[in-house]
C-alpha cells in the first residue's frame, strides 16, 4: 500500500509523540508524561514560535553589529563566513 492510502496506527502516533517530546527542551517538558497529544502539539508550536522570535532578534542584533564594524575587518569576515554556512 502507498504511504498516502495507509492509515497511521496508534502505535505510530505514540512513537511520533514521544519523538516530538524528546525534541522539546527540558523546561518545556514539565509533566510531559501526563501531557496530552494536543497539549504537546500546542507546546511544540509555542516553542517553534519562540525560536522564530529568537532568530529574528539575533538577526536584528547581528545586523546592528555589522553596521558598526569595519566591513573589511577580520571579525566582519568571520561573521560573513558564519552567515554563509
Amino acid at each position: 500500500m502507498s504511504g498516502r492510502g495507509r492509515r497511521i496506527t496508534d502505535e505510530e502516533i505514540n512513537e511520533l509523540i514521544s519523538k516530538l517530546q524528546s525534541l522539546l527542551p527540558e523546561s518545556r517538558r514539565r509533566n510531559a508524561g501526563r501531557m496530552s497529544a494536543s497539549k504537546l502539539l500546542k507546546e511544540t508550536c509555542s516553542y517553534i514560535k519562540s525560536l522564530h522570535r529568537e532568530v529574528d532578534d539575533l538577526s536584528d542584533r547581528l545586523a546592528g553589529l555589522m553596521t558598526t564594524m569595519d566591513s573589511n575587518s577580520p571579525q566582519a569576515e568571520i561573521i560573513r563566513g558564519l552567515l554563509r554556512s
